[in-house]
């Protein structure tokens, strides 16, 4: 009795981890189609050193590398600094869409890191319920050369486009 107690116990825990691995492969296949961005170049923009005054402009690119359209719902800034646009639109699988900032930058003082929430309906990489871009700088009020050698001689980055602000 005791020996058919035991077996019945096995085959119950086989069971039950036969039926999880069957759940994880199910998961991780839903997880692969759906709508998926793919930022062109990353999902963090270094302005490198600005001049404080200009707004700073970059644009996301991404595509649409999922299965199915992609909607952006919204985009919001960690902070009243940065305006947003985006493609309004969905993005079908294969295409591109977009996320354009402009970075206030008389109101940025030194050293600065941003966030940007997407709120869609793309898979998220942690499964987290918004995607999440960074932007990061250094603001001055004098930009020198020497400044400029340090970065060029630094990390290698993107300079923004500035426009004045209105």
């Amino acid at each position: 009795m005791r020996k058919l107690i035991i077996a019945a116990f096995c085959l119950l825990l086989a069971g039950g981890s036969y039926t999880a691995t069957a759940q994880e492969k199910q998961g991780s296949a839903q997880q692969k189609s759906g709508p998926k961005f793919r930022f062109e170049n990353g999902e963090t923009h270094d302005f490198g050193v600005i001049q404080r005054g200009p707004v700073a402009m970059h644009t996301f690119e991404f595509t649409n590398v999922g299965t199915e359209p992609i909607i952006v719902m919204n985009v919001t800034p960690s902070c009243g600094c940065t305006n947003v646009e985006w493609s309004k639109s969905p993005v079908l699988p294969g295409q591109k869409g977009f996320i354009q900032l402009g970075l206030k930058t008389e109101e940025q003082h030194g050293v600065f890191h941003k966030e940007v929430y997407i709120q869609s309906n793309a898979i998220t990489p942690k499964g987290e319920k918004r995607y999440t871009l960074y932007i990061k700088g250094d603001a001055k009020d004098e930009v020198t050369e020497a400044d400029l050698e340090k970065q060029k001689k630094g990390k290698k980055t993107t300079k923004g486009k500035t426009k004045k602000s209105h």
